[in-house]
């Protein structure tokens, strides 16, 4: 289980819906606001070319990847156009131990305790807690009394700025970031003004200095 991806920033940018003629505009405009991982769901128009064309552009610097990943094919798909990042709505360990076995990062969706040991046993880097509207901060803060020491858990689904903090206090490491961020036809401008947003409210809530 490595969490080094989740410096500096742990916040994830999912780009549902985004097309490979936004993804270069969309992805400036979050790496210039700080964020450093972005994450394309395979359910977007063109995913594989959008993921091709942020890895190459940002990769350097970024970790790029596809969200809502659901077979162990897939993650072979991924890899090939550079992604280094699966995450994925559900917890199939043979997924999970897919990515591994191609040296990727893998943040699975939990919504049980046992898929979250089952994926975890598995060789998941974090886990992606999904939906976050079902799974509120008192969840959390008992999850993590029984899970291994150090387990990053990341709310997903219905995430603004103004409820990560509660969640920070009962322990979250990160968040998944979607609608609030991006939707299909947001302005790269516009998305850029709510990552700065997000990262605003993390750094208050966390205590740190602006992301460099």
């Amino acid at each position: 289980m490595s969490t080094a991806w989740l410096q500096p920033l742990p916040l994830v940018a999912i780009l549902r819906g985004l097309t490979p003629q936004d993804a270069i505009g969309v992805g400036t405009a979050l790496v210039d606001a700080g964020f450093r991982t972005l994450e394309v769901p395979l359910n977007s128009p063109d995913p594989l070319e959008s993921i091709g064309l942020l890895a190459e552009a940002f990769g350097d610097r970024c970790l790029v990847g596809a969200g809502t990943v659901t077979t162990p094919a897939q993650v072979h798909d991924i890899a090939r156009v550079g992604g280094r990042l699966i995450v994925m709505p559900h917890g199939d360990t043979a997924v999970v131990a897919e990515a591994k076995a191609a040296g990727m990062v893998c943040a699975p969706g939990v919504a049980t305790m046992t898929e979250a040991f089952a994926t975890l046993a598995a060789g998941a880097d974090a886990l992606k807690l999904f939906p976050a509207e079902q799974l509120p901060p008192a969840v959390l803060k008992a999850w993590l009394s029984v899970l291994p020491k150090g387990t990053a858990l990341l709310p997903v689904g219905g995430i603004t700025p103004d409820n990560m903090a509660d969640y920070l206090a009962a322990g979250a490491r990160g968040f998944g970031i979607g609608s609030a961020l991006y939707k299909p036809g947001t302005p790269a401008a516009e998305v850029g003004a709510r990552a700065r947003t997000f990262i605003d409210a993390w750094n208050k809530t966390t205590h740190r200095a602006p992301t460099p």
